[in-house]
């Protein structure tokens, strides 16, 4: 289906614009949600007309969306969940609970504004689009642990994960090392007179 669209959609097109897209894309997300219209002849009687509206509308809209991002650019928040051993969370982090954690720190934004290509599944700092405007987006860090203390690490630019990994391994470095020491403390127990003979050697018998 070819459409016409009435705003800027990302790796489609600017405003006015004719495009070809998928019939059940144009249908369900651009038709709806007044992106876009179908792009027949009297649809483009109709944008001409109302062209320099439409643009001037969205020129408003754009600089609200300037403004507004200066309070949310940047932002840090910090989510809790439980998570297994190799920090994979038992469920994921979504849209919604992006959007509700910005409101807690006063950055006002919309479910459909968070941009996630997948909901996030693992522990650690992600890096998330925000998307006030088809022309103005920004971005957030999401602190995904599964505890204060860890959120606080992963702040500092601690990765938990390989800390923990290195922190199992370091017992085993150490058992490795001492087996040497404790095999010839076997050996000496299990043949003393062969231990009290070997200093011995080394003395030469009188002439």
């Amino acid at each position: 289906m070819e459409v016409i669209l009435l705003e800027r959609v990302e790796k489609l097109g600017a405003i006015g614009d004719v495009v070809k897209v998928k019939n059940g894309f144009a249908r369900n997300y651009l038709l709806p949600n007044k992106k876009a219209l179908r792009a027949n002849e009297s649809n483009r009687k109709l944008f001409e007309t109302n062209r320099a509206r439409i643009e001037e509308d969205n020129a408003t809209k754009r600089s609200d969306a300037e403004q507004a991002s200066k309070g949310v650019d940047g932002k840090t928040v910090q989510l809790i969940r439980q998570a297994s051993n190799v920090g994979h969370l038992y469920g994921s982090v979504s849209a919604r609970d992006i959007a509700e954690a910005l409101e807690g720190v006063g950055a006002h934004v919309a479910k459909s504004q968070v941009v996630l290509d997948r909901p996030i599944k693992a522990i650690g700092v992600h890096e998330v689009r925000i998307a006030l405007h088809p022309e103005v987006s920004v971005t957030v860090k999401v602190n995904v642990a599964r505890s204060p203390e860890e959120a606080d690490l992963q702040a500092q630019g601690v990765d938990v994960l390989q800390q923990m990994f290195e922190d199992e391994a370091a017992p085993l470095v150490a058992e490795e090392e001492l087996e040497p020491v404790a095999a010839a403390e076997d050996a000496t127990e299990a043949n003393p007179e062969a231990a009290e003979a070997a200093p011995g050697q080394a003395e030469q018998p009188e002439g």
